[in-house]
């Protein structure tokens, strides 16, 4: 049985849609399905049955997507052990992270391993938590950098490992001139009759603002959804909206608006992810390192 085959039958398995199965593969929907039918055409029996617009996994599937997730442990596994008994921080390490960490973390991390390790070679996909989540599932990346607040769903399967590197509360984002700069601190609430830019790319992100909102006792009026923080900086500084921001992105992009914090306090966890056991890998403890070297030193 081919492997990139098995690999495509567990990402089916998690995602359950031949088009979001081949947006994670970075293949087309018709490549996606191909590669079930000759896969099903080595083992000789049916694997998915189509239910509506997704597909559902046959009994006979299943069971092979369990021996799947093993086969391709094992030989995971067999990687990380070669890689630890040559102890040599060397090859090619693929790293993911969603926009305000990876402005604020990864140009660093990338540069101090680079100067450490001349024969690694770091490349960089910038992903939202959930896409970073199904890059690893599919062995795309090795490093993602994932929040808590943009997984909702929970995070991934026992396959792959969580690390907590930091806290990072998120501001309220105002015109300098606005009528709650002169405060330390801003609730929601007092901010009921605002309009509001929200960077809608990630769509999990936006509703956990507009759910806090509701929370605290009124919808937000969106006057501007933007796919990216430049737009929503530009409307705030022209003095049409307010925004919420990370706190690890205002520090580096305040420029001449107003953060302040909110009442009561958002907080959201910032997770290192990748597959069980390969901590051990010296490319990724390499890369632990120094990012928690970077951490330290920008938000200690």
């Amino acid at each position: 049985m081919d492997f990139g085959r098995l690999r495509t039958l567990r990402e089916l398995s998690l995602r359950k849609t031949m088009s979001s199965v081949a947006e994670a593969l970075l293949i087309s929907p018709s490549a996606v399905s191909q590669q079930i039918a000759l896969l099903e055409d080595e083992v000789g029996i049916s694997l998915v049955e189509r239910r509506g617009r997704g597909v559902r996994l046959t009994p006979a599937g299943e069971r092979l997507v369990e021996h799947a997730g093993k086969v391709i442990g094992i030989i995971e596994e067999a990687k990380t052990d070669l890689a630890e008994l040559k102890r040599t921080v060397a090859g090619e390490l693929r790293v993911s992270a969603f926009p305000s960490v990876a402005a604020s973390l990864i140009p660093r991390t990338m540069k101090a391993l680079a100067d450490r390790f001349p024969d690694l070679v770091t490349t960089f996909d910038e992903l939202e938590p959930m896409d970073s989540l199904a890059a690893l599932r599919a062995w795309r990346i090795d490093v993602a950098i994932v929040d808590d607040l943009s997984t909702a769903s929970g995070f991934p399967e026992g396959t792959v490992e969580m690390h907590h590197l930091l806290d990072d509360s998120l501001f309220v984002l105002l015109p300098l001139d606005h009528r709650f700069s002169g405060d330390d601190t801003v609730s929601l609430g007092e901010l009921s009759g605002e309009k509001w830019a929200l960077d809608t790319s990630s769509s999990t992100y936006t509703g956990v603002i507009v759910g806090a909102c509701r929370d605290a006792g009124f919808d937000p009026t969106i006057n501007g959804h933007c796919h990216g923080f430049e737009v929503v900086r530009a409307l705030i500084a022209a003095g049409c909206s307010i925004s919420i921001i990370p706190g690890l992105r205002g520090r580096d992009y305040i420029g001449d608006l107003c953060m302040k914090e909110i009442r009561p306090r958002i907080v959201r966890g910032i997770f290192l992810a990748y597959r069980r056991g390969e901590k051990r890998n010296p490319a990724i403890a390499a890369f632990i390192s120094e990012l928690e070297k970077v951490v330290g030193s920008s938000c200690g």
